[in-house]
């Protein structure tokens, strides 16, 4: 599916950016006197969520280690490539939780610790980068490589089986809900999804052309307001500009919430739950069971897959209690229907 960059004039984008870092950066004291050159760049590089230091890489040896953000970090990208014993697309929206997984799948088979290599990207992405024979180009960068395993939503991995891209019966393993994502603080007093349609209110949401995610919410928005509030938030809002519609939410709705570019953001409650984990400027508004949505996330072997036994060993222990217990610390559920789905 195509993609649609979005154009900006970058030195005014740039400008805006510095002046938000300055004001919402964590600990960052606002005084008369102006910010020094070095204070205005950790102001900026302050607002970044922390790219884990590398920790999300479980490659054996890391070599030089460079990550500068906001300049040259590919955070959706873990581990080496040269030779992975395993290869795992995922859905982003639970990047945070692929890190203690992958660690803990290595300590119970340790001949595959250190070589797991997996991309935390929107499911739509992951299904384009497949279909171009797993080709992907990040900047100035271009790697080929091809996944065993595919973890979404359940209904996204039916389709790519009936699809003919993925093989086996889906694996079903935990289950989330959506919460919506503020600011610390709460500034805009949101009480709940009614209060989306707002028209003075800037939202950060999920673009429904790539993000799965996007479907959950309009759902709940129908719940709650009726087909007014959905098209309020996914038609009104964005022609006018309140409403900006990510390209990979689990990245930039925390990010532009940090920022002061939006005030509001519906995502899975899994994420609100690690940014405030993570001590990072964000909060939540629950969403009542009777407006929710639920997900069921699943996993399948990628036809043809090059390291099928290995794959079959991750779709086990994804199931396995030692990988929900890591699911749980982020408000995860264990899927308790029928296996397959």
């Amino acid at each position: 599916m195509p993609l649609h960059p979005v154009r900006i004039n970058r030195a005014t984008a740039w400008a805006a950016f510095v002046a938000l870092a300055l004001l919402m950066s964590a600990g960052a004291a606002w005084s008369q006197a102006a910010p020094s050159p070095a204070a205005r760049r950790d102001a900026v590089e302050a607002l970044f969520p922390p790219w884990q230091g590398e920790a999300n890489n479980d490659a054996a040896k890391k070599g030089v280690l460079f990550t500068v953000p906001p300049i040259d970090v590919l955070a959706d990208f873990h581990g080496s490539i040269d030779h992975p014993a395993l290869v795992l697309f995922v859905g982003g929206n639970y990047f945070f939780a692929m890190a203690p997984l992958v660690a803990e799948f290595g300590r119970i088979h340790p001949q595959y610790a250190g070589k797991v290599f997996y991309e935390t990207l929107p499911p739509g992405i992951l299904e384009a980068q497949m279909r171009a024979g797993g080709t992907i180009t990040c900047g100035n960068m271009t790697l080929t490589v091809k996944p065993d395993v595919y973890l979404a939503g359940l209904r996204k991995v039916r389709e790519m089986l009936n699809a003919g891209l993925l093989t086996g019966a889906p694996v079903p393993y935990v289950t989330n809900n959506l919460t919506i994502m503020v600011p610390a603080g709460n500034p805009a007093h949101i009480a709940g999804l009614a209060d989306l349609g707002r028209p003075d209110l800037a939202l950060v949401m999920p673009n429904p052309q790539f993000e799965g995610v996007a479907r959950q919410i309009r759902s709940s928005l129908v719940k709650a307001g009726g087909e007014t509030l959905a098209n309020a938030v996914y038609d009104t809002k964005v022609k006018d500009g309140t409403t900006i519609l990510t390209r990979i939410h689990h990245r930039q709705t925390p990010l532009f919430l940090m920022e002061g570019l939006g005030q509001a953001g519906v995502t899975w409650t899994s994420e609100a739950i690690f940014q405030e984990q993570a001590g990072h400027k964000i909060a939540h508004v629950a969403i009542p069971d009777a407006q929710n949505t639920s997900a069921i996330y699943a996993a399948a072997l990628v036809k043809q897959a090059a390291h099928a036994e290995v794959a079959k060993a991750w779709l086990a222990f994804i199931r396995s209690d030692a990988a929900l217990d890591i699911f749980q610390r982020y408000g995860f559920k264990r899927y308790v229907g029928p296996s397959g789905g």
